[in-house]
């Protein structure tokens, strides 16, 4: 479609000519009129007598009222629709560190699909993924992306009215960054730096002038969660005993202390503080107690709540006043649940989402963003984040909105249809696990890893239609492969895993049962169906590839591929040991000799639950290191 753009078009020009293909327009002087004008107030677009006009405040709101105005020009003729930004931030931020670490490309398309949804921030959570020329290991072969890399994306972003800004650790989840030797001296514990040492705030100093330098943002996020050991290591041996407390607040006072001198303006997480004042050392506790001593030393930097657990709106907002009692300006961050095993909790995430996002208009919480994790091997495909990215960027812009909107608005944001990207979420919603899967569970992780002879987690699915299940998704996701040709990649490995597991969930528990009986003819005719499992996970295996390949840098694809590998090998163990005994030269096979217990550790388990868990808890009971 052609467009004559007139007016306030310059600060856009550049950020427009990145959409062209996306948006599927050209830009020309006989094109259909749109006149921009940017002013302070709402985004507005419309069209009438075959005139069409857009109005935007920020940058951020003419991408997507361009995005909006087609949409609506697609099927109405004749329109008007006004909008009001219910947030100043509106974001996303991207995890880099658990493996999976997207290339510039893979950045830039996130940022394009943003803009068209209108979100306006986006963080690079690096742990040690970027580069510090002072310490050559700090992210050596982890795919850290180099200065140069990094100030491409934020210009990129810049031109879209995307602000990017650097996420980084100063204190805990620096367990790789601190496992080479040149960090001996800078170590607490194995993943927490030692507070109060010179040496310490010397690599800090090189670590945020690195992380801040390739971005125009003043902003900078430090992290500061979760360092559960705090003093309680090399730190204890040198001082003794120090309330943790103080040694957070000295150490933090510290950080901010570079920060200021290099003019920047520090975010940290939250948690810390509230664990610290709760008995149990909980981050949730409506009962912790922080002293009014330690909330006047708080240096100046602002507090991110992080909470994609309850789907209660009143916990929402008492906690966020609880943050407001601490710092006036606290920002609240959500969770896409990418981080729940190979594939996406989109109920959970949405449970989530809403009751927060609603629980911040109400308390006129003006800075969000939403976190695309990727634990325990970034798994799961980063793109699968698009849903609740959609869902974030309607509430940005609507006080309400209905599902039918949404799903129209993530059709032209994405071209994808949301009820086929709805699919994923059955892979681990099975039978066994409640509606929504509010309760975590991941069995489509759980039973793609786990051992065919130790059957870690066959007592949990005792009796389920699982391969019935699974073999009907995969039905419905090779119809959905052909609807979305444009997501043809991420739709064929997820209908390729559950081709695998309409074959591979049940089989340990089938085995476990025919070996009992003694069916020694039973077990000769499992012997294909174990080399149909080996096929396919191979088939598997080289989808994930293409798909990796395609979004991320190499490293640490090893690490997924190793997982698949060993699926692969142990495979041809178990038919390896039916063979020995269907030909008599063992007499037994002691795995299958074991009783088959319910997994209860170390989550504890909850109804609607199959379980939850991480790939070295999966596949054995013994210890993988």
């Amino acid at each position: 479609m052609k467009l004559h753009l007139t007016g306030d078009v310059s600060q856009v020009k550049k950020g427009l000519k990145q959409l062209l293909k996306d948006l599927g327009i050209e830009l020309s002087k006989d094109g259909h009129p749109i006149h921009v004008s940017q002013r302070e107030g709402p985004l507005s677009i419309k069209n009438e007598n075959k005139e069409g006009e857009i109005l935007f405040q920020e940058k951020i709101h003419f991408f997507r009222g361009i995005g909006l105005w087609l949409e609506h020009f697609y099927t109405e003729k004749d329109f008007t629709l006004v909008e009001y930004p219910q947030f100043t931030m509106k974001g996303a931020m991207l995890d880099s560190s658990r493996n999976a670490v997207m290339t510039v490309d893979g950045i830039k398309d996130l940022l394009r699909k943003m803009a068209m949804m209108g979100l306006n921030t986006l963080m690079i959570y690096t742990e040690d993924t970027y580069e510090v020329k002072e310490y050559p290991y700090f992210g050596y072969m982890r795919g850290r992306y180099t200065e140069g890399e990094l100030r491409e994306c934020d210009q990129y972003a810049a031109d879209l009215g995307i602000e990017m800004i650097p996420c980084i650790q100063t204190l805990a989840h620096l367990t790789e960054a601190l496992k080479w030797n040149y960090a001996i001296p800078l170590r607490d514990t194995a993943d927490i730096l030692l507070a109060g040492s010179k040496e310490t705030y010397t690599f800090l100093e090189h670590l945020i002038e690195a992380a801040s330098r390739p971005f125009q943002s003043k902003r900078i996020h430090i992290g500061m969660d979760e360092a559960h050991q705090l003093g309680l290591g090399k730190y204890l041996d040198k001082h003794g005993y120090e309330k943790r407390f103080d040694i957070m607040n000295k150490h933090l006072q510290e950080v901010t202390a570079i920060t200021e001198r290099k003019k920047l303006k520090p975010m940290i997480w939250s948690d810390m503080y509230f664990r610290l004042g709760s008995k149990h050392g909980g981050y949730y506790d409506l009962e912790a107690d922080i002293p009014e001593s330690v909330i006047a030393s708080i240096p100046d930097t602002q507090l991110v709540y992080w909470d994609y657990y309850h789907d209660d709106e009143a916990f929402y907002r008492t906690f966020i006043q609880k943050h407001k009692a601490l710092k006036y300006n606290p920002v609240f961050a959500g969770g896409v649940w990418t981080w729940n095993g190979i594939s996406p909790n989109y109920g959970k995430a949405f449970a989530t989402t809403e009751a927060a996002l609603r629980a911040c208009k109400k308390e006129n919480i003006k800075e969000v963003f939403v976190t695309m994790w990727g634990d325990n091997g970034a798994e799961t495909p980063m793109m699968t984040a698009l849903p609740v990215l959609q869902l974030f960027a309607e509430h940005a812009y609507q006080e309400s909105f209905s599902d039918v909107h949404l799903q129209k608005r993530f059709r032209f944001c994405t071209g994808a249809y949301f009820d086929d990207f709805m699919l994923f979420n059955q892979l681990d919603e099975t039978p066994g696990v409640s509606k929504h899967n509010l309760q975590t569970s991941n069995p489509s992780k759980l039973l793609l890893w786990q051992d065919i002879l130790i059957g870690l987690y066959d007592e949990n699915i005792k009796n389920l239609p699982l391969n019935k299940h699974y073999k009907l998704l995969t039905v419905k996701l090779e119809c959905a492969a052909k609807r979305n040709k444009d997501w043809s990649l991420l739709f064929h490995f997820y209908r390729q895993l559950s081709h695998v597991l309409s074959i591979k969930a049940e089989i340990g528990r089938n085995l476990k049962v025919i070996y009992d009986n003694q069916n020694r003819g039973m077990l000769q005719d499992m012997l294909p169906i174990l080399e149909e499992i080996k096929e396919r996970v191979d088939t598997l295996r080289k989808t994930h590839r293409a798909l990796w390949f395609s979004l991320h840098k190499p490293f640490g694809w090893e690490i997924i591929e190793i997982r698949y590998g060993g699926v692969l090998t142990r495979t041809d163990t178990v038919m390896y040991r039916l063979n020995q005994y269907i030909g008599g030269e063992i007499n037994k096979i002691e795995e299958l000799e074991e009783d088959r217990l319910y997994f209860e550790g170390p989550y504890p388990m909850q109804e609607g639950s199959l379980g939850r868990n991480l790939y070295h808890r999966i596949v054995t009971a013994g210890n993988l290191s």
